[in-house]
């Protein structure tokens, strides 16, 4: 099965949420967000749990913990060979039904004009 390319989600202003989230986090947890990315780009719908997980309405959850801290990446799949990176948050109990409702937002944008919405490394 080919790599999943992994895309990081552009708001209309040029933001990239993925990105400016992980510059803030710590160096250790950054590392490990990136290895759970990279995990993403190798297995892509293949990944389940405990390293990804289906939360609802075709939004997944990218799963990343760091001394008690759960960090999770919020993605969601375009078409069969891409996933794109909506935005990452801290998880407290369960993940934030807005939190999920951004993502969904994302997906809707993103899908109407994928070049628009793309980040180009």
């Amino acid at each position: 099965m080919p790599k999943t390319k992994v895309v990081f989600f552009r708001t209309e202003t040029g933001e990239v949420p993925v990105l400016d989230w992980l510059r803030e986090l710590p160096t250790k947890a950054r590392a490990k967000c990136t290895d759970k990315l990279e995990r993403l780009a190798e297995l892509g719908h293949e990944l389940r749990r405990p390293e990804a997980d289906l939360l609802r309405d075709k939004i997944y959850e990218l799963r990343a913990s760091l001394q008690g801290i759960h960090y999770r990446i919020l993605y969601f799949f375009h078409g069969n060979t891409a996933a794109v990176l909506s935005h990452g948050i801290v998880k407290e109990k369960a993940v934030p039904t807005k939190e999920i409702e951004k993502a969904i937002e994302r997906k809707r944008k993103f899908e109407a004009n994928p070049a628009k919405h793309t980040h180009e490394n």
